[in-house]
């Protein structure tokens, strides 16, 4: 057995030695992202919690088909638990003055996380580019012009408009593929 299989093992079993593991190897990327994102500890040992028993209850079901690591898909989790309790924050407040300042704030934390989330999965895939393609896409960012680019790169302006729509193409395929996409997309 591969070591996330054992992981997965321990979890559906109970395995206290498996569950410390997991606690010890996850809670400190688990504790960054929500510390960062104006949570307190106590915030991060009960989404820690929160997502291992939505973890159990998926594996247990036996329907769930993780294609990512264990570490990945629960990371995942907590960062929804997380998000939908930011969200849930802002409709507790009862004094009028205050929901409104809090409706703004939590509306801009949860947005300034899910465009940051974007931003990540977007310049994670787009590093794997070749470097012609990372090129060639950097320079229609700066707002250059195809007449521009062509003349930088020396391809032809319909080449050079060719390989822009096959660079974006294949940048948005691998950004599809990504687990995380399908997580954003509910979000949005």
């Amino acid at each position: 057995m591969n070591k996330d299989q054992l992981i997965i093992a321990g979890i559906i079993n109970g395995d206290e030695h498996v569950l410390k593991g997991f606690y010890r190897d996850n809670i400190r990327y688990i504790q960054g992202y929500i510390l960062r994102n104006y949570g307190s500890t106590q915030d991060v040992e009960d989404v820690f919690q929160d997502a291992l028993v939505v973890l159990y209850q998926k594996l247990k079901s036996g329907i769930l088909e993780i294609t990512v690591p264990v570490k990945t898909y629960f990371y995942g989790i907590c960062k929804n638990i997380w998000k939908n309790r930011l969200r849930k924050k802002k409709k507790l407040i009862t004094d009028q003055d205050q929901v409104s300042r809090q409706e703004n704030v939590n509306d801009s934390l949860v947005l300034d996380i899910e465009n940051q989330e974007r931003e990540h999965l977007y310049r994670k895939h787009f590093r794997k580019l070749s470097t012609n393609n990372k090129n060639l896409l950097l320079l229609y960012f700066e707002g250059k012009s195809a007449k521009e680019i062509s003349q930088i790169t020396g391809y032809s302006i319909g080449y050079t408009r060719k390989k822009k729509f096959e660079a974006k193409r294949q940048l948005l395929a691998m950004i599809e593929k990504d687990p995380m996409y399908e997580e954003l997309k509910m979000t949005s």
